[in-house]
């Protein structure tokens, strides 16, 4: 007993490590039981929406009691069993009907990825090595990316291409594979908050909302971090205002790297996300704004949409904040004071 406690006093980082351990097994084992739970329930939800109306909303009834449910769910159970998210597990029973073959292993994410495949052999193959393998959600779209599958039949050496995934595309930290939006909107815990970022960017966000309330020019916050999902994809707007004197959706995004081409396109698509799926009758089309800072200077982008920019450009300019104003809000300088 002696031995053990002077062991333990003289290495405080073995304790750590064993801490630790056990926190993140708790925390994986927590994590299992309720992607578990949440798999089983989306699968049952889905069987029952498709013995009511079958595989797709050609019928009125159909539509109907898609929307009626979505309604009702999302009232008392939060935003995740939008129309969309619906169809999603509907056709998560369809692709997978033997309630048997559905892995407690893998979560929704996966399956978001994995009912993209139709063809039937090649989709239960993608199942069962990434149940085998446990690869990570990032992993198994690259493996449906490169076409493992067919690079697996045509090598001689199976090995090497099965081990090929480790090198190219390593599993995640186990923090962000806990973190899964899908699980936070699940236990109804708030899905727009960015679980991955880092403290700077999170204090520039700060004083960027704080800056452009103040600047008081028909600003109204909207949401910040706010996700929304393509085809299983999670995206985040750093930041959306409503404008209400232009009548538009205003966002922006907050680069802490040099601008990139991808940067600008990634805007694009938030802007055309909005236009499409967020506008109301009467509003104008959204902006979106881009903002990079690199070392002791700024680089501003507006982002506008193709169609009518020549026409709301003078007006969006009178009321949103200049490159110069901006510009003062992203210096360097600035960064410190918001860091200490």
């Amino acid at each position: 007993m002696d031995h053990m406690i002077a062991t333990t006093e003289n290495n405080p980082e073995e304790i750590y490590t064993f801490i630790r351990s056990s926190v993140i097994t708790a925390q994986n084992r927590v994590y299992s039981a309720v992607n578990s739970a949440m798999v089983t329930a989306y699968w049952e939800i889905g069987e029952q929406i498709y013995k009511a109306c079958g595989e797709n909303d050609r019928a009125e009834y159909g539509k109907s009691l898609l929307k009626f449910l979505s309604d009702r769910l999302t009232v008392e159970f939060g935003k995740g069993y939008t129309e969309r998210n619906l169809r999603a597990m509907r056709q998560f029973y369809t692709c997978f009907p033997n309630r048997h073959t559905v892995c407690a292993e893998l979560s929704w994410s996966h399956y978001r990825i994995l009912m993209k495949i139709t063809d039937k052999t090649v989709r239960d193959f993608y199942t069962e090595e990434c149940a085998k393998s446990a690869w990570s959600v990032r992993q198994l779209e690259r493996q449906i990316n490169t076409m493992y599958y067919q690079r697996l039949l045509a090598s001689k050496d199976k090995s090497s291409v099965a081990a090929e995934i480790q090198t190219s595309t390593p599993k995640p930290e186990y923090e962000k594979a806990i973190k899964d939006p899908y699980i936070m909107e699940f236990l109804q815990i708030q899905p727009d908050t960015h679980v991955f970022e880092s403290d700077i960017e999170q204090a520039l966000i700060n004083h960027l909302q704080q800056f452009l309330l103040e600047l008081g020019r028909g600003f109204s916050f909207v949401s910040r971090q706010k996700r929304f999902t393509l085809d299983g994809q999670d995206f985040y707007i750093d930041l959306v205002f409503y404008n209400y004197i232009l009548k538009c959706f205003v966002l922006i995004d907050l680069k802490t790297d040099k601008l990139t081409h991808q940067d600008l396109g990634q805007m694009q698509m938030y802007v055309n996300y909005y236009t499409r799926e967020m506008m109301n009758e009467g509003d104008n089309p959204p902006i979106g704004i881009v903002l990079c800072a690199e070392k002791n200077d700024a680089v501003v982008k507006y982002t506008l949409p193709e169609d009518n920019n020549q026409i709301f450009a003078s007006k969006y300019f009178t009321y949103l904040p200049t490159e110069e104003e901006l510009k003062r809000e992203l210096r360097m300088d600035e960064f410190r004071k918001i860091e200490e």
